[in-house]
């Protein structure tokens, strides 16, 4: 089996976040990125089924700070196929990945492709239904789990309340995964330091980037300071005539 997970590259939140002259965009000059923790699920769970069944992953991912280091930590770990996009990717949208993705995987026609189920900063949609709807795939996301029967591959999904549901899908097919089977495993950086030197990263050059279909962004800003909470004091029939007096003057009531 072929399995094919493009991965993607998020603002890390735990640094401040600054927005750009034009306060459409984020300041990318100091802006740290990290891999979407979905995507890094997404990858685990393509090892944990190419360990079970045999078969072939490719991760792929765009050109961006740490893309490299990611991938080595992925073929570190089981993945045997290393992809790049290298070019402007510094307006890219899901729409304009998903296309992106989408050329690159009619080359390799993978069986099964996994992505993360979405990603903190996700604002046009996630890639794996765009991507799906690019190739004319089935697509199934919120996955936790993936086994393989033949053609087709079942994929668990977890609902509240402790409901389990199974659902088969003929493949080809996308999944959105929202946790592999297992954790994401955890690999020695002396091991990355030795993959380094056999693993290979093919890059692939990206031309232009359609961008068509993306949300716009009119502004970006830090949350503002509006009206501050109002503390009711009183016993339980004064707050309640203050509660109907406030509803009737915003109009609710």
């Amino acid at each position: 089996m072929k399995i094919a997970v493009p991965v993607k590259f998020v603002p890390d939140l735990v640094e401040e976040l600054n927005i750009d002259p034009s306060g459409t965009a984020l300041d990318t000059a100091w802006l740290r990125l990290i891999i979407n923790e979905f995507d890094d699920h997404a990858v685990e769970q393509a090892i944990l089924l190419k360990e079970k069944g045999g078969g072939q992953v490719t991760v792929m991912t765009i050109e961006s700070e740490g893309a490299d280091d990611f991938l080595f930590a992925a073929a570190a770990k089981g993945t045997d196929q290393l992809i790049k996009l290298t070019g402007d990717f510094s307006h890219a949208n899901n729409h304009g990945l998903a296309c992106a993705y989408a050329d690159i995987l009619k080359e390799l026609q993978p069986d099964l492709i996994l992505t993360g189920v979405q990603a903190h900063n996700d604002l046009d949609g996630s890639v794996g239904p765009l991507l799906a709807e690019q190739l004319g795939l089935p697509y199934v996301g919120y996955v936790a789990g993936v086994s393989v029967a033949g053609d087709k591959v079942i994929a668990r999904k977890e609902y509240s309340g402790g409901l389990v549901a199974e659902v088969e899908i003929k493949l080809p097919a996308v999944l959105g995964i929202q946790a592999s089977e297992k954790p994401p495993r955890y690999i020695a950086y002396s091991k990355i330091r030795q993959v380094m030197g056999t693993a290979k990263i093919e890059e692939k050059p990206v031309a232009t980037l359609n961008l068509s279909g993306g949300s716009a962004v009119s502004r970006m800003f830090q949350p503002e300071v509006a009206q501050r909470a109002t503390m009711l004091e009183g016993g339980t029939d004064a707050v309640a005539d203050k509660l109907v007096a406030i509803f009737k003057e915003l109009g609710t009531l």
